[in-house]
């Protein structure tokens, strides 16, 4: 019995830190994802880690998420096809590889005019959580999930 939780402790003691390294980046923090904000000042002390996600909090149908594929699509805010449009309100977008990001708003002239854009730099999840400039939405630091993995292992092995 005491081998499983040993088991157990050293499985949660791995797991735990890497799973638990990841950021959900509201974006926009508390103004979400609307017109007339600066997106590029919002993401320009924050590094955005592979493992990472996006959140656009928006009342749906008043704004959209598009993904955009490259610069120049970006800067003229040019539409990818509508079956690529996510309306929920509530859009959450994984970082699932590095490189450079462009996401857009496609009502109207949002975009065009309004500056509802957001351009980010994915970079590799194997950078420390401490590379990540702290904010809102940030989670607690790497080393205090460390600890709490080694005590949840502590008191697994010792139970």
């Amino acid at each position: 019995m005491a081998s499983q939780f040993a088991i157990l402790a050293i499985v949660a003691l791995v797991a735990l830190p890497s799973v638990a390294l990841a950021t959900q980046w509201n974006v926009g923090d508390g103004s979400g994802w609307t017109i007339n904000y600066n997106y590029t000042d919002w993401a320009k002390d924050k590094v955005f880690h592979v493992g990472d996600s996006l959140l656009f909090s928006y009342q749906a149908g008043n704004h959209n998420v598009l993904k955009i594929s490259n610069a120049t699509d970006f800067q003229a805010c040019n539409k990818p096809p509508a079956n690529e449009v996510l309306t929920s309100g509530h859009d959450v977008i994984p970082l699932n590889t590095t490189g450079v990001k462009w996401y857009i708003c496609g009502i109207g002239e949002h975009c065009t005019k309004l500056n509802q854009k957001l351009k980010i730099t994915v970079v590799d999840g194997n950078s420390t959580a401490s590379d990540k400039k702290s904010g809102a939405n940030a989670l607690v630091s790497s080393s205090f999930k460390i600890l709490a993995a080694a005590v949840v292992a502590l008191v697994l092995v010792t139970a």
